[in-house]
């Protein structure tokens, strides 16, 4: 049985590049200080140098350093803890100028220590890192000056402040874009949860209503098709002209139905992630075209058909359309349908079927089950629907779509 072996968490390339940095600035600064020293007082009053013990005391101390920033990432506070000490060793073993090397790492694990944990758990640590830093300065400065001065605690404080304050200031600014841009990603998950909730709830919605009117399109047409046997038996025999139109229109009354059912059928039993397209108002045409009788006319602005109008919305339109042909189909076969889309207004979208009542006579009555689905539809997206007679006998179905704002 083989026994697997945690190992410690790598230190990520950004904390081992910023502990490169860190170091690079102190021995920088360790180089560049006699020189510095030398141009500010004309005499040479810092006298370490790598031919010195103290040197690579130093040396030590900022590798020390060094490699505890590169775990910031991981363990922030304790890190701050250990590389605020070091300034203390310093201030014991060499004392001096070179103090402010030790320091520029302990501004960096503040920094490390504010991006990656929130304020309120460094009120232990940021206090004793303050503490830590000022008093090794104030012993620093008693075992360089040989004296202690009353401004010489205060100088202490005040450089700890700052060894502190500043980097912790600029670590919480970003920080706080950080959580900021995090924040808003999550908001824009969420509102593309809820708004894929809505859709899916309102295809829900349009599911039970196709399923109550696939009930009442089989109960009208097959109710139809018994009245129209019943006729033929009686028929047959007397008049057999009569018997073979009410065949023909048993024939079509059956091929209708079967048309439909397979329609609402189709919708229902697709799932809701599945792949099926939905249809839109850029597909009318080609559903017109196998309607004979019927043509298309598209009145279009200044702009893309069907822009503002959501996928639902368009759905809905292609539905009633739908319906309406199929309806001109069964009541008024011969009929001529013009199905219009005005798309020239700038706030809504009208759809309008219109079927004359001249070529061909209604054999039956209407029995408005269509119509209630056309409103079911229309009200789910908040669409107004308006139908009825036309002054030459035709029928008119009417559809206006507001359009989504911007």
């Amino acid at each position: 049985m083989q026994t697997t072996q945690s190992h410690p968490a790598r230190p990520a390339l950004a904390e081992v590049i910023a502990a490169l940095v860190a170091g690079a600035l102190a021995v920088g600064g360790a180089l560049t200080l006699p020189d510095l020293s030398s141009a500010e007082t004309g005499e040479p009053a810092i006298t370490i140098s790598p031919s010195d013990g103290a040197w690579w005391v130093l040396i030590a101390l900022i590798a020390v350093q060094v490699i505890l920033l590169m775990w910031a990432g991981h363990s922030p506070r304790a890190v701050l803890t250990a590389v605020s000490v070091v300034p203390a060793l310093h201030a014991v073993f060499v004392p001096g100028t070179t103090f402010s090397l030790v320091t520029v790492a302990v501004s960096f694990a503040v920094f490390w220590a504010a991006l990656r944990r929130p304020l309120r758990k460094l009120t232990v640590v940021l206090p004793v890192a303050v503490l830590l830093v000022s008093s090794a300065q104030l012993v620093n400065d008693i075992r360089t000056a040989g004296l202690f001065e009353p401004l010489t605690l205060l100088g202490a404080v005040l450089q700890a402040l700052t060894v502190v304050g500043v980097p912790l200031i600029i670590g919480l600014f970003f920080a706080a874009r950080t959580e900021a841009r995090v924040s808003r990603a999550n908001e824009i998950a969420a509102l593309k949860g809820e708004r894929d909730a809505l859709i899916q709830a309102a295809v829900s919605r349009e599911r039970i209503s196709m399923s109550r009117e696939l009930h009442d399109i089989a109960a009208h047409h097959m109710s139809g098709i018994a009245l129209l046997a019943s006729a033929i038996y009686k028929q047959v025999d007397v008049d057999p002209e009569a018997a073979k139109l009410s065949a023909q229109q048993v024939r079509a009354q059956s091929t209708t139905v079967l048309d439909d059912l397979r329609r609402v059928i189709g919708l229902l039993r697709d799932d809701a992630e599945g792949s099926r397209s939905v249809e839109t108002l850029a597909s009318l045409g080609e559903l017109v075209e196998t309607r004979i009788g019927a043509r298309l006319e598209v009145h279009r602005g200044d702009h893309e058909l069907g822009t503002g109008i959501g996928p639902l919305a368009q759905l809905v339109a292609y539905r009633m359309v739908q319906e309406s042909l199929a309806n001109v189909t069964t009541h008024a076969p011969g009929a001529n349908c013009v199905v219009e889309i005005d798309d020239s207004h700038a706030d809504h979208l009208k759809v309008i079927v219109t079927n004359d009542g001249e070529h061909a006579p209604d054999p039956g009555p209407r029995s408005g089950f269509g119509l209630v689905g056309m409103r079911e539809r229309a009200d789910l997206v908040d669409a107004e629907l308006s139908y009825g007679a036309t002054d030459d006998g035709g029928w008119r179905v009417e559809l206006t779509v507001r359009r989504e704002r911007p």
